[in-house]
């Protein structure tokens, strides 16, 4: 199916990218600094592309990622700050159409002679064994995996099937798959990750927040900047103090021309007294050919 251009959000449906977006657009343009909202505008996936889909690939997808491309076929918003007049590309958020739903294969990390596999480094990304934690995916025959977000080159975000044997269950999971070919649970369902593709404003790294190690520094920067939108407000009053806002986007967004710095006057010296707050008698040079005291004093 062919894409449509991106374009700006003045010109899409504005009932339909809301109930798309679930309202995040506007919060993005009253968003101080923010500037070129784009987005890619796509027609419904067709029932048979879905069916295919599923055949091809001998499993079903869950009832909501399928309603999902029956809305629309995958996603693909944008936006930009405004730093010293120029755009600055900063916010991505992207779901796969169904055709480029591919599935991740035990194929060689780099295109070298010998070079290990995906499957090769299964068993050196264990978390320690914590009984909490979900069973992690593995790339062979035991999980089918599916790439639903590239991340920008970031990592992958992943719809991972992990019972396959004797048939592929229906039940399925969202994984993160990160530089370092670790994985990282994110939901269960793709409805709750797309919530938080959303809610997280397509943040550059925000997958992160969700390993162990979290968002580099200047990653923090932006997140710090735009936080992520809170759906629960009792949540969000409680975590505003462990999430401050230090930086201001009026200090950080505005033009070159600087406002000139009025230099404050310091406060007239008071006249020295007779005797300092201790008592002491002031450090005063005598008049000239004036005898000293203490020498009258001496025999």
């Amino acid at each position: 199916m062919e894409e449509k251009a991106p374009h700006s959000i003045n010109g899409v449906n504005k009932p339909y990218l809301d109930k798309l977006t679930l309202g995040v657009t506007r919060v993005l343009e009253a968003s101080p600094g923010v500037t070129e909202v784009m987005f890619v505008e796509k027609e419904p996936a067709e029932r048979h592309a879905i069916v295919s889909w599923e055949q091809k690939n001998a499993c079903v997808l869950p009832e909501d990622l399928k309603n999902f491309y029956l809305m629309t076929d995958g996603f693909h918003m944008t936006w930009s700050v405004k730093v010293d007049d120029n755009p600055l590309p900063l916010g991505s958020m992207t779901i796969n159409s169904i055709s480029r739903l591919n599935r991740l294969r035990s194929s060689s990390v780099y295109v070298l002679p010998n070079a290990p596999t995906l499957a090769d480094l299964d068993d050196t990304d264990e978390e320690g064994g914590d009984s909490d934690r979900p069973e992690k995916p593995h790339l062979d025959s035991c999980s089918l995996i599916f790439e639903l977000d590239p991340c920008g080159g970031n990592g992958r975000v992943c719809l991972v099937y992990k019972n396959t044997k004797p048939v592929v269950a229906p039940d399925s999971e969202i994984w993160f798959l990160d530089r370092a070919l670790y994985w990282h649970f994110l939901t269960k369902s793709f409805t709750a990750y797309y919530r938080l593709l959303i809610t997280h404003l397509g943040l550059p790294q925000w997958q992160y927040a969700f390993t162990c190690y979290g968002i580099s520094p200047q990653a923090k920067q932006w997140f710090n900047m735009y936080k992520p939108i809170t759906v629960n407000t009792e949540e969000l009053s409680e975590e505003a103090d462990a999430f401050l806002n230090k930086l201001d986007p009026n200090k950080v967004f505005r033009t070159k021309t600087k406002t000139p710095v009025l230099k404050k006057k310091l406060p007239a010296q008071p006249a020295p007294s007779q005797k300092g707050p201790t008592g002491a008698s002031p450090r005063n040079p005598l008049p000239a050919g004036g005898p000293s005291r203490r020498r009258e004093a001496q025999p």
